[in-house]
């Protein structure tokens, strides 16, 4: 029997039965921590790199090498499901990517300049000398344009291991953590569409242009229904894909131009009054009214990131590791990719680069006063946040894949990649564990 009270409780979700009690409410908290996230692909890693190892790892590479072919007249796209993964689905995750940047930038963190200084800075050591690093071992050789692959931080591990050690690190940390990402992401969509993206087809470009124009008149207009949006942000895709520029690069533009700020922001009480105001059986009519007052109150922006989010955190980018995670191991390429300069810079890069770039370039804005640490932050946590970012994996394997067209070099990184984020979490984790709890700022 179902409890009394109201009505929330009455459900079948909150009743006592064995099947939510035991099963659909702890699955919905674990889907509710920021670890999840974390788990799930590294989940996803795994099952990749066990089938790529399996006796049926035939299988594994011709699921991803299957090609999907869509033909709208004359144009024809055709991909293998790797690249559909990668290309397509990807563009939903940037456009996540985008509604955060958009949303940090107007009302967030890196809203104010000076709290914005210090994890910017931060982040761009990060990037900076984990590339400088990758660098001094392969410039000039054949593997010198991937030096965009050690700068990258995957938000999902990095979030979720100070999430499990949340009781040993100042909750301040994650905020800088979530920002030095967010500002890591900017870098990595600039690095891309600037030195990852193929021939420029300028026709398809200015169409993607002129959409993205037609996204802002019609924001100026009021236009206010999604799937409208939905439709253009399709073609800006498709456009962006033909042109040359990486089609993820849409995502992102179309997630900045969505408003960060509620259309009313004062409008909750009069939700409430009409709310209350309704009859004991309301009109479908008067519930979409109610409905339709109660979503101006809270930006697009925010909408969509919580609708997408659990999208991307729980099936995109699960599905992004699985694709493209699996990578044959043994000791002959073990063997090869601690012998490769590619595999060797990756590592070095997003080991000893994000540590030294992040803690050093942290150090200088206090020094300078650019900035200021979060309070009770201290040396020892920015050390240990800076290893944590060393987690490149997502975004990282991502520019493996169009930094380097032979296969080769694409394994080889990919083991740096796993070696690297390997090491850097545990390293962050262990540095975290040891280190104090004291909520003091950082010494200046």
């Amino acid at each position: 029997m179902l409890r009394s009270g109201p009505r929330w409780a009455r459900s079948w979700l909150h009743s006592d039965r064995p099947v939510p009690r035991l099963v659909a409410r702890p699955v919905r908290h674990f889907l509710a921590t920021e670890a999840a996230g974390g788990i799930l692909l590294l989940a996803a890693t795994v099952v990749a790199l066990a089938w790529a190892n399996s006796p049926f790892s035939d299988s594994y590479s011709a699921l991803w090498e299957t090609h999907l072919r869509i033909q709208l007249g004359d144009l024809v796209l055709d991909e293998d499901l790797r690249h559909w993964v990668n290309d397509a689905l990807m563009a939903i995750f940037f456009f996540v990517v985008g509604l955060e940047i958009k949303r940090e930038l107007v009302v967030g963190e890196l809203n104010e300049l000076r709290r914005a200084a210090f994890p910017v800075l931060a982040a761009v050591g990060g990037m900076v000398v984990p590339a400088l690093f990758y660098a001094l071992l392969n410039a000039g050789g054949p593997g010198g344009s991937g030096w965009g692959i050690p700068m990258a931080t995957d938000i999902a591990f990095a979030v979720g291991v100070l999430a499990l050690l949340s009781n040993r690190v100042p909750s301040g940390l994650k905020v800088f953590l979530l920002s030095l990402a967010i500002v890591d992401d900017i870098g990595a969509i600039l690095v891309i569409a600037l030195f990852y993206s193929g021939g420029i087809q300028a026709q398809w470009l200015v169409v993607a242009g002129l959409l993205l124009a037609l996204i802002v008149v019609l924001r100026r207009l009021k236009v206010l229904w999604v799937p409208v949006y939905v439709v253009i942000g399709t073609v800006v895709w498709l456009a962006t894909f033909e042109s040359g520029v990486h089609a993820t690069i849409a995502g992102v533009a179309l997630g900045l131009l969505t408003p960060a700020r509620p259309t009313d922001p004062g409008g909750f009480p009069d939700v409430l009054d009409h709310a209350t105001n309704l009859s004991s059986e309301p009109d479908a009519q008067s519930l979409r009214a109610v409905a339709f007052q109660a979503g101006e109150v809270v930006s697009v922006a925010e909408r969509l990131e919580h609708l997408l989010h659990p999208w991307t955190s729980y099936l995109i980018i699960p599905l992004f590791a699985l694709a493209n995670a699996g990578v044959a191991i043994s000791r002959e390429t073990l063997g090869d990719a601690i012998a490769s300069p590619v595999a060797l810079g990756i590592i070095l890069g997003l080991v000893a680069g994000k540590v030294i770039g992040i803690s050093a370039f942290s150090w200088l804005a206090i020094k300078l006063r650019l900035g200021e640490a979060p309070a009770g932050v201290r040396p020892s946590h920015l050390v240990g946040t800076a290893a944590v970012a060393g987690i490149g994996f997502t975004v990282s394997l991502f520019i493996t894949a169009l930094a380097f067209e032979e296969q080769e070099l694409v394994d080889v990184a990919k083991m740096g990649v796993l070696l690297a984020s390997l090491i850097a979490g545990l390293l962050g984790a262990t540095i975290l564990l040891l280190g104090p709890r004291s909520e003091e700022p950082v010494e200046e």
